[in-house]
C-alpha cells in the first residue's frame, strides 16, 4: 500500500500540474532556426524561479531555469518589469516539436502554462511566379492574400528562407518607400504590389512575399526575378557639318503608330533630355506609312555631338528604340590647308601649330622660287658674257676695245629686270606677312585664301617674267633677220643658242654698217 500510495501521489501531482495549466501557447518554428517561448506570470512572483520543461516535467524533463540561464541550446531571460520570461531554443530539429511547460516554482504546487511547438521545413514554396525584365527597367511584383489578412503586416524579402524573411525585409507595408523599392497594398483586391526601380543584373534571384500572422507561421508566396542585359539594340553613327541642317531617321513597330515619338540626348537612356521638347532647332516629323519618324536639326552646332536615343515606347522595351552616335565637323575651306581635325563625337578646327607649319612650308616654297629666278638670271648674265668674249675672239679684224662699247646697251636692261623682280618679291613678302598676322588674330577665318593669293601672285610674276623673256626673244629674231645680210651661215649656227648675245652682235653689225 505504501508504494502504491507514493506512485499514486506522484501521478496526482502530475495530474494537478496539467489541471493547473492556464491556457495553451502555440509556438510555430522552422527546422534549422530558433524560436522564442514567452510565458507571463502574476504580480508577486517576480523573485520566484522560472523554468521550461518538457513532457511531464519530471526532474529529467527540466531543460533550463532562471538560476542557470544558459544551458546547451537553451537560454532564458526574466523580464520582471513586464512579468514575462522568455526561453530561446536554437538549432531546431524535427524531434524538438511537441509539448512544453512554462513553470514558476513556489511552495506547494508550481504554476504551469502549456506550450505546443510546431516545426516545419524552412523553405517555400510549391508554386513560384517567374518575372523577367531588363537592366534599367522598373518592374512590379504582385502578391495575393486572403481577406482575413487585410490589416496584417505585408513585406517582401530576398531569398527563400521564411524563418528570416521578416528580419531581412526589403520593405514593409508600414513603410511604403525604401530606396528603389515601393509597396502598395490594395485591400479591396487582396493584393499588394512591390515595384523595383532601375533594375540591375544583381537584382536577379528569389524573393518571398510575406503576410504576418500573430498566432501561426506567416503566409508566403515565392517569386523568381530574372534581369537580363540589353540586347538587340539598333545603333547607328552619323556625321554632320556645323552650320548645316541634319536629319535623323528612327523606325518604330507598326503597333506604335499612335504612341508618342521622342528623341533625347544623353549617355544613358534613363537620364537623357528630350531634345524635341527643349530645343526649337529640333523638329519631328512622323511618317506612319513607312513606320518611321525623322528629326531635323535646322542648324547643327558643335555642342550637338553626342549620344542620342529615339523611340516610340516610354517603357524602353528592347527593340523599340534606336541609339545614334552623332559626330560634328567644321566645313573645309581649301584643300591646301587642313581645316578639320576629327575626334570621336566631335571635329575641332585646325590649331595654330598646324597653321604655322603650313605657313612655314609656303615661305620655303617662295624662297625656292626666288632662288630659281636668281639662278636663271645669273645664268643669263654668264651666257651673255661668254658670248661677248666669243665674239671678240671669233670676229677677225675687230679690235677688242670696240666690244666694250656695246656693253652699256645690254647691262642696263638686265639690271632693271633684276631690280623689278626684287621689288615684286619684297612687296609680296610684306603682303604675306600682313596676312599671316591677320590669320593669327582670327584663327577661324579662312586661312588658306591669303596663301593662295600669294602663290597666285608668284605664278603671275613668273609668267610675267616669261613674257618679258619671250618678248626679248621675238625682238632678237627680228634683229637677226635684219642683220642676216652681214652674217654668213656658219656664224648663224654658232649664235642660235644665245638670245641676249645675239642682240649685242646685231647691234654691233648695225654700228659697223653706219661707220661704213
Amino acid at each position: 500500500m505504501y508504494f502504491f500510495y507514493i506512485y499514486f501521489h506522484d501521478f496526482t501531482v502530475a495530474l494537478r500540474c496539467v489541471i493547473s495549466a492556464v491556457g495553451v501557447i502555440h509556438v510555430p518554428g522552422y527546422v534549422g532556426s530558433e524560436v522564442n517561448v514567452s510565458c507571463s506570470y502574476d504580480e508577486g512572483y517576480e523573485s520566484y524561479e522560472k523554468y521550461l520543461c518538457k513532457n511531464n516535467c519530471g526532474n529529467s524533463d527540466v531543460l533550463i531555469t532562471t538560476s542557470n540561464p544558459v544551458k546547451n541550446k537553451y537560454r532564458i531571460h526574466d523580464d520582471k518589469t513586464a512579468r514575462i520570461f522568455t526561453t530561446t531554443i536554437s538549432d531546431l530539429h524535427s524531434v524538438d516539436a511537441g509539448k512544453y511547460w512554462c513553470g514558476v516554482t513556489r511552495t506547494g504546487k508550481d504554476i504551469y502554462t502549456e506550450v505546443k511547438l510546431k516545426l516545419v521545413q524552412d523553405r517555400c514554396c510549391d508554386t513560384v511566379t517567374k518575372v523577367q525584365s531588363y537592366e534599367g527597367y522598373s518592374e512590379s511584383v504582385s502578391c495575393t492574400y486572403e481577406s482575413q489578412y487585410q490589416n496584417n503586416l505585408k513585406y517582401i524579402c530576398r531569398g527563400n528562407r521564411p524563418s528570416t524573411c521578416l528580419q531581412q525585409a526589403l520593405i514593409t507595408s508600414d513603410k511604403k518607400q525604401n530606396g528603389r523599392f515601393r509597396l502598395d497594398d490594395d485591400k479591396v483586391l487582396g493584393k499588394f504590389t512591390v515595384t523595383i526601380n532601375s533594375l540591375v543584373k544583381s537584382d536577379s534571384g528569389s524573393y518571398l512575399c510575406g503576410v504576418q500572422r500573430n498566432s501561426d507561421l506567416d503566409v508566403f508566396s515565392a517569386v523568381e526575378l530574372k534581369v537580363k542585359e540589353w540586347c538587340c539594340v539598333r545603333s547607328t553613327e552619323i556625321t554632320g557639318t556645323v552650320g548645316h541642317p541634319l536629319t535623323l531617321q528612327c523606325p518604330y513597330p507598326r503597333q506604335h503608330r499612335d504612341n508618342r515619338k521622342f528623341l533625347c540626348k544623353g549617355d544613358h537612356r534613363n537620364s537623357c533630355r528630350d531634345m524635341v521638347m527643349s530645343e526649337s532647332r529640333f523638329a519631328l516629323r512622323d511618317d506612319i506609312y513607312s513606320s518611321s519618324f525623322s528629326v531635323m536639326i535646322t542648324k547643327l552646332e558643335e555642342a550637338d555631338a553626342g549620344t542620342y536615343w529615339c523611340g516610340s515606347d516610354s517603357r524602353w522595351r528592347v527593340g523599340n528604340y534606336t541609339k545614334i552616335q552623332l559626330s560634328v565637323e567644321f566645313l573645309q575651306h581649301t584643300s591646301t590647308v587642313p581645316s578639320t581635325v576629327k575626334t570621336p563625337g566631335k571635329t575641332v578646327p585646325p590649331t595654330s601649330e598646324n597653321l604655322v607649319k603650313t605657313q612655314t612650308s609656303t615661305m620655303k616654297a617662295l624662297g625656292k622660287t626666288q632662288t630659281s629666278i636668281m639662278k636663271a638670271l645669273g645664268t643669263t648674265q654668264t651666257s651673255t658674257m661668254k658670248a661677248l668674249g666669243k665674239t671678240q675672239t671669233q670676229t677677225p679684224g675687230q679690235p677688242v676695245k670696240d666690244a666694250a662699247l656695246y656693253v652699256p646697251f645690254t647691262v642696263p636692261p638686265v639690271l632693271l629686270l633684276l631690280i623689278g623682280i626684287l621689288v615684286v618679291v619684297v612687296y609680296k613678302w610684306k603682303y604675306h606677312k600682313v596676312k599671316e598676322d591677320e590669320a593669327i588674330v582670327d584663327r577661324n577665318a579662312p586661312k588658306a585664301k591669303g596663301l593662295e593669293e600669294v602663290m597666285g601672285a608668284m605664278d603671275n610674276d613668273i609668267y610675267g617674267n616669261q613674257e618679258v623673256m619671250m618678248y626679248s626673244k621675238k625682238q632678237t629674231s627680228k634683229q637677226q633677220s635684219a642683220c642676216a645680210q652681214y652674217e654668213d651661215e656658219d656664224e648663224e649656227q654658232d649664235y642660235e643658242n644665245f638670245t641676249t648675245s645675239e642682240d649685242i652682235y646685231c647691234n654691233e653689225n648695225f654700228h659697223l654698217a653706219n661707220r661704213k
